[in-house]
């Protein structure tokens, strides 16, 4: 049985894609990892990516070939300065040159180093990609990987292993076994993902990881909401957020993040007025993840707005104190990883309820635990969410 954390499912890096962009950029890293482990690193002397299918298709707009460069530069999505990717990309344009893992550099012309074959699909998933260097005496190594939707990534006859081999106390496959656990176990959802976490990490790294993924959500829908402009591409989307989030703060003033939260809370209480508040959320990291800004995957780059909103929503309107936001996080992760194991949340393969309805059904799951709800409560919300997301 495939084990899967909620920090896999909760992702920190770059959108505007996990499928197209993040995936990418792992695979590329992976590619240089595998180098160095055959101890042909040293050795490259060109390199070629060549993008199939839907990478092919959309690329461009999603930023796949930034991505790509990126990772063979040695940036991480995690850490990498998000206010000088452009400037790094188009470095490596204008001088056909690209500094390796950040240690070498080399040749590398992007208009013919970088093929999208867009009538060309691998059979394995639609978002294939290959990569090929040359070494110093002329010979090639190659290897295939799969982006297969939310920033997970697989090798061509690669094996299982790391993190997915490890073996939980209280192993969960679909939502009928996670509902015997926590009748069995006499535990509540959060309390059996907690349990089966401890195989990664201590509770201090699972309490420490579940507060950067929340802070990395709250500090992107505040830059989304102070943000205004127009949105990369050739379409010229205007942004919206700011003057959304302008027009329900009103005249109250803060000057910083927590202040900011405070003066939220002053706002009308109304439900209309709240909806309103929860749509800019979800509409703030929306923009921030297609201006290639940093979001968390949740489950996908795509759908990465539903789960901070409910989540802000929740800290704003419900619980100042934020106490359960580990028992909502721990929660929405589990129901991401079930619906990962049992169908996928690549929307090149399952259509737009793989991301916007696994994401409402991660939230609506994360809402019902923090109020009050049993564990059937639990998975029932986030049933009749995906519900309404099927056609």
């Amino acid at each position: 049985m495939e084990s899967i954390s909620t920090f896999d499912i909760f992702k920190i890096g770059v959108g505007p894609s996990s499928s197209h962009t993040m995936g990418p950029w792992r695979a590329a890293q992976r590619f240089l990892a595998r180098c160095r482990e055959r101890r042909t690193f040293e050795r490259i002397q060109r390199l070629k990516a060549e993008l199939f299918g839907s990478l092919a298709k959309t690329g461009h707009g999603h930023g796949t070939d930034v991505a790509i460069m990126l990772g063979l530069a040695g940036e991480d999505p995690v850490t990498c300065d998000t206010s000088r990717i452009q400037a790094k990309v188009e470095a490596v344009r204008s001088r056909q040159r690209l500094t390796l893992d950040g240690c070498r550099e080399i040749e590398f012309h992007p208009t013919t180093d970088l093929v999208f074959n867009s009538k060309v699909a691998l059979p394995f998933h639609p978002n294939g990609l290959t990569f090929t260097a040359t070494l110093d005496d002329g010979s090639a190594q190659a290897e295939t990987y799969y982006s297969i939707g939310g920033g997970f990534v697989v090798q061509e006859n690669g094996q299982p292993g790391g993190r997915q081999c490890v073996r939980l106390p209280l192993p969960i496959q679909n939502a009928a076994d996670l509902l015997r656990h926590c009748w069995e176990q006499n535990l509540t959802v959060p309390a059996v993902v907690r349990r089966n976490e401890l195989a990664w990490r201590t509770s201090e790294e699972i309490d420490s990881g579940i507060q950067q993924i929340w802070a990395t959500m709250r500090d992107c829908i505040y830059r989304g909401c102070h943000s205004d402009g127009v949105l990369p591409g050739p379409l010229g989307v205007v942004r919206r957020a700011g003057g959304i989030h302008r027009h329900l703060m009103g005249p109250r003033a803060y000057h910083n993040g927590d202040e900011w939260i405070e003066a939220i809370r002053q706002s009308d209480r109304g439900f209309r007025e709240i909806l309103k508040w929860v749509s800019c959320f979800a509409l703030a990291v929306n923009e921030e993840n297609a201006a290639f800004g940093r979001v968390v995957t949740a489950p996908t780059n795509g759908a990465a707005g539903v789960v901070p909103a409910v989540l802000m929503y929740h800290n704003c309107f419900c619980r100042p104190d934020m106490s359960d936001v580990a028992d909502f996080l721990l929660t929405a992760g589990e129901i991401g990883s079930v619906f990962k194991k049992g169908a996928t949340l690549s929307a090149a393969m399952g259509g737009c309820q793989a991301e916007i309805g696994v994401s409402s059904a991660m939230a609506a799951a994360g809402l019902a635990q923090c109020s009050g709800g049993t564990a059937a409560q639990v998975l029932m919300a986030a049933e009749i969410a995906m519900e309404h997301h099927l056609a």
